[in-house]
């Protein structure tokens, strides 16, 4: 059997300390901006040309906070709650024999920084910072677009925004103006693992260099806590 040895060729850098809150697909909110830093060796703009012509790209990426010796055949989704077993390339699990995903962006320009040199700027992705980026591919309408396609046990987005969200006007004063209309679809959302509702429960995240602690009562999540220089 053949094996192959990668590199990453850029980070993402985005607003997610860790797991928890992460949007479970891609492009469920598009408010959310990171940006893909590419490595020192493939900094070259040449690698980029064309590029602009395009509206999204794939990333392809290491779960690589979720890496386990082994691997089973069966995961169970948190999409079914927990409860189910299902095969795991029937599955985004990122348990997995080999732990890489794949997500659709919105390409919302490439900018030229001091520091990095060429970046991505992208909308709507779902990795937490730091992430490892084995390649990026423009996304192509024609060939990747399957309007037809059936989705399984997943075939219909989830509930568009699940929970009204609560939030005190002083609370939201702590988070940057640029960053609360994602921060609020991101709560919406309800970041909660799908087998746990317990009101008396405070769940916390961390966002954007910020600790977000809140909980929820049927519909309604509150915005208990946001404190400053904890979420990273």
């Amino acid at each position: 059997m053949r094996e192959f040895t990668m590199r990453p060729i850029a980070h993402i850098r985005s607003d997610f300390a860790g797991k928890f809150g992460v949007p479970r697909q891609s492009g469920l909110v598009e408010a959310l901006e990171a940006l893909v830093v590419f490595e020192p060796a493939y900094r070259d703009p040449a690698a980029l040309r064309g590029l602009e012509g395009f509206s999204h790209v794939w990333l392809l990426w290491v779960f690589d906070r979720a890496v386990r010796e082994g691997w089973s055949p069966t995961v169970r989704p948190p999409r079914l709650g927990g409860n189910a077993r299902l095969g795991v390339f029937a599955t985004r699990s990122p348990f997995r024999p080999n732990p890489i995903a794949l997500s659709a962006v919105t390409l919302a320009g490439m900018e030229e920084t001091a520091e990095w040199g060429t970046v991505l700027r992208v909308r709507g992705a779902d990795l937490m910072d730091g992430t490892p980026i084995l390649d990026v591919k423009p996304y192509l309408p024609y060939a990747d677009c399957r309007p037809e396609a059936l989705g399984g046990f997943a075939a219909a987005a989830p509930d568009g925004e699940a929970l009204a969200v609560e939030c005190p006007a002083a609370l939201w004063e702590k988070v940057p103006p640029d960053r609360r209309e994602a921060l609020r679809a991101v709560l919406a959302l309800d970041p909660r693992p799908k087998y746990q509702d317990d009101p008396g429960r405070v769940y916390g995240f961390g966002f954007a260099g910020l600790e977000v602690r809140f909980s929820v009562e049927g519909e309604v999540l509150r915005v208990r806590e946001i404190l400053e220089g904890t979420g990273t």
